[in-house]
């Protein structure tokens, strides 16, 4: 049967640009010089380092500001300025890491999908945003029959607790909305979402992807119990996240529905809910 060339088409590693006259994007998913194993492992020890450096990076500025010890506890647990560096440093080490890693790989950033933007990807990203609400409603109610002891009202600590005024306000998001989806979508999207697919089917790769990435929500070491509601979360919606790389062979449209969703939840928590 013929191909009908003014009609996008797709199979498992490209998608073509109905904007482009049927061309078929340059990059294809899983021709990465690192395999699975160096790609999750490598995310993981960037994640925790990545959090580590950037803790200390923050205490120092009291230390070196000659604070006492109580000032200094109160401003790292309260601060948004300290919370917005810490997130800064965190983000900024982690995305250094990434690109370090594919340089010394001889690769670079389009392969893990830092593509140029296309008009119609906020399409594919409105469509994927849809498919998440569903996906993840329909797994939390089954979930949450199965295991009625399910705590779905447990919160996320996101590490901004006094945020007033437009300064603050713009410092949460940034932290919170702009920073987060553009490196997460790098490293787990990008690289680790990359590297697995070489070996395996996208449908695979996309689930340890999204396991990985749902376990990092899951807030190890906060002193609450584990926040399983934040991993069923982020796990539904990584596995749309990863469907839009497949077919898009770009993160954008991944990078819009985290922004989006990350939006939708900055706007519930400090503005409607503190009006």
């Amino acid at each position: 049967m013929s191909n009908d060339s003014s009609k996008p088409l797709a199979d498992d590693n490209h998608l073509v640009d109905p904007t482009q006259n049927g061309d078929v994007s340059q990059t294809t998913l899983g021709k990465v010089p690192w395999g699975p194993w160096a790609a999750v492992l490598y995310a993981i020890v960037v994640y925790f380092v990545a959090q580590i450096i950037a803790s200390i990076l923050i205490a120092l500025y009291p230390r070196f500001s000659g604070w006492s010890h109580n000032v200094a506890v109160s401003w790292l647990d309260n601060s948004v300025v300290a919370q917005f560096w810490y997130v800064v440093f965190a983000e900024a080490l982690t995305f250094g890491a990434i690109w370090w890693f594919i340089r010394r790989k001889k690769g670079n950033l389009r392969s893990i999908g830092w593509t140029p933007f296309r008009a119609w990807f906020p399409v594919a990203t409105l469509a994927g945003f849809a498919v998440y609400f569903i996906g993840y409603a329909i797994a939390l109610g089954i979930l949450t029959h199965i295991f009625p002891a399910l705590n779905v009202n447990q919160k996320q600590q996101l590490g901004f607790q006094n945020v007033s005024g437009s300064i603050d306000l713009t410092l949460a998001f940034l932290s919170l909305v702009v920073l987060p989806p553009l490196v997460e979508e790098t490293v787990f999207r990008g690289f680790v979402f990359t590297g697995i697919r070489g070996k395996l089917h996208w449908a695979w790769a996309a689930v340890f992807t999204s396991a990985l990435f749902a376990t990092a929500h899951l807030e190890f070491g906060s002193g609450q119990p584990l926040l399983w509601v934040a991993a069923i979360d982020t796990f539904c919606l990584s596995l749309v996240l990863c469907y839009l790389r497949e077919k898009t062979n770009s993160l954008w449209p991944g990078i819009l529905l985290h922004a989006l969703k990350n939006c939708i939840a900055f706007v519930t928590l400090f503005i409607l809910h503190t009006n």
